[in-house]
């Protein structure tokens, strides 16, 4: 069987810059490109639900012109999920708690359902 979210972390690691400037042109202008950093997948822990959650691609990086750091989280997802819109929000938290820098969250869809904010 193919290892779709381990193929889809290497592929963002690899053409990060490029995905970044195609789909997000408005991260790559304020992007110092020379500072990305790609931090280890952090493990969050739901209490409420007793789970353990690997965030899939976590990255660090500067403004251009400045020592300001932020996150970049990118997470993929190839299925519905009926609680996804609950999960992102604590990840954005747990991270925020973590880093207490600025968290830009990115989510790539990878399935045929049409998908808005009411039924994600």
């Amino acid at each position: 069987m193919i290892d779709h979210d381990g193929l889809f972390k290497k592929l963002i690691q690899n053409f990060f810059i490029d995905f970044i400037e195609l789909f997000f042109p408005d991260i790559s202008n304020v992007l110092d490109k020379d500072s990305i950093t790609f931090l280890p997948q952090e493990i969050l822990t739901d209490v409420r639900k007793g789970e353990k959650k690997i965030i899939d691609v976590l990255v660090q990086a500067k403004y251009k012109n400045e020592t300001t750091l932020f996150i970049i989280h990118i997470e993929h997802q190839s299925y519905i999920q009926k609680d996804f819109s609950e999960r992102m929000f604590l990840y954005f938290a747990d991270l925020f708690k973590i880093y207490g820098i600025p968290i830009i969250p990115i989510v790539i869809f990878s399935h045929d359902a049409t998908v808005n904010c009411a039924t994600v």
